[in-house]
């Protein structure tokens, strides 16, 4: 992958057009979670050294193409100029008039790109009218990156384009994960479904060493191979879909890990009684909701030889106790591995964020994701339009 970075670009006495993710959690008013609000700050604090004025673009909520004042980025303002510990200006119907009429050291906000349905069609004639507002692009919203929109892909091939540090930061530890990435590579995979997730599995078992299949997904690859899985969650309809995906990994060289023991019980519910056995030793009527002990072992084993882990999904029902045991106990050893130098772990999808986050391990992994849909496409092998027209 190649793309001009800000220091790539000359930057005084631009407007420079910075698409932004601040789509964020609102109660009341109020922002509840102004993350990804400071993870923009060092893009914007930077273009405004460099002598630009930014002009940020971005969306929040689903008006569906028509103004909605509940879903006005007017609210997002306190946040903003919190992070930025300084003035932002709100413009409601931007002209290039108004912009150049601004302080040169100006920080502006434009209105929810998603008011006009044009945003979301890419039509050329929104993508041309954003170009008048600026001089240069500079794209930092990789978790908007998979999607081709007026202000993700239109517009960035009508003006000298770049990545911003956060977009920059991104593209740089997902080369390193599945780009060109020390080797052996792991790669965890967990979640409810296999049906959601058929194009990453297709497209990890070419590239990776060891595939971890945990969550719900793991019970339709033990279904797969005759196993009775009891009344677990399973997509019984997907044998011969695990079976090819099984085939594809051995024919790839790629190891796929399934649980070695499980950990079931009769009940979802916190604190349910509980047991461990393996997986051909299932009870009826009983279900699989973790990973158990001699698997945790053998995963760690693996990412112990390990260069590069990159992880989508939880092994079992991580949100209720104690079958969060094996999430939080893998979770902690790629941390460990990581935080001595041993590991690069890139790990990204919003399950999968809080997953490591309850086990106090996101802290130490090379690199989290907060995009979401994005990252997953990226980890299926897809082009991405708001990164591909950087290029």
């Amino acid at each position: 992958m190649a793309w001009k970075t800000l220091d790539d670009m000359d930057l005084a006495g631009k407007r420079v057009l910075v698409r932004v993710d601040i789509n964020v959690p609102v109660e009341d008013g109020k922002v509840t979670d102004a993350t990804r609000i400071e993870r923009i700050v060092p893009t914007i604090k930077d273009i405004v050294a460099a002598g630009g004025c930014p002009i940020m673009l971005a969306h929040f909520g689903r008006p569906k193409g028509q103004p909605n004042p509940d879903m006005s980025l007017r609210v997002t303002l306190p946040a903003l100029e919190q992070a930025l510990e300084t003035s932002v200006t709100f413009i409601e119907r931007p002209s290039r008039e108004e912009i150049d009429a601004l302080p040169a050291d100006a920080i502006v906000l434009i209105e929810n790109t998603r008011f006009s349905d044009m945003e979301e069609k890419n039509d050329p004639k929104m993508a041309e009218f954003l170009a008048t507002l600026g001089d240069v692009y500079v794209n930092d919203a990789f978790s908007a990156a998979h999607r081709a929109h007026a202000s993700t892909e239109g517009v960035a091939r009508l003006l000298p384009s770049a990545a911003g540090r956060l977009m920059a930061e991104e593209l740089s530890a997902l080369e390193k994960a599945l780009g060109t990435p020390a080797r052996p590579v792991v790669a965890v995979v967990g979640g409810a479904k296999v049906s959601t997730k058929l194009d990453l599995l297709g497209n990890l078992v070419g590239k990776v060493d060891h595939l971890v299949i945990g969550g719900g997904m793991a019970n339709t690859f033990l279904a797969a191979q005759g196993v009775n899985v009891g009344k677990s969650l399973c997509e019984h309809d997907l044998a011969d879909t695990a079976r090819d995906i099984l085939a594809k990994a051995h024919d790839a060289g790629c190891e796929i890990i399934l649980p070695r023991d499980v950990v079931v019980a009769r009940e979802f519910a916190a604190n349910a009684e509980n047991e461990t056995v393996v997986p051909e030793s299932v009870p009826d009527d009983a279900m699989i909701l973790d990973a158990g002990p001699e698997t945790v072992a053998y995963i760690s084993d693996v990412l112990t030889r390990a260069e590069t882990l990159i992880w989508n999904g939880p092994l079992g029902a991580f949100e209720i106790e104690p079958f969060d045991a094996a999430t939080n106990a893998a979770a902690k050893k790629a941390a460990e591995l990581t935080k001595v130098g041993k590991l690069i772990s890139v790990a990204g999808g919003g399950d999968t964020v809080a997953a490591l986050n309850k086990a106090d391990a996101a802290k130490d992994f090379t690199y989290i994701s907060t995009a979401g849909g994005a990252f997953l496409e990226w980890m299926e092998g897809k082009e991405l339009p708001g990164v591909s027209a950087l290029g």
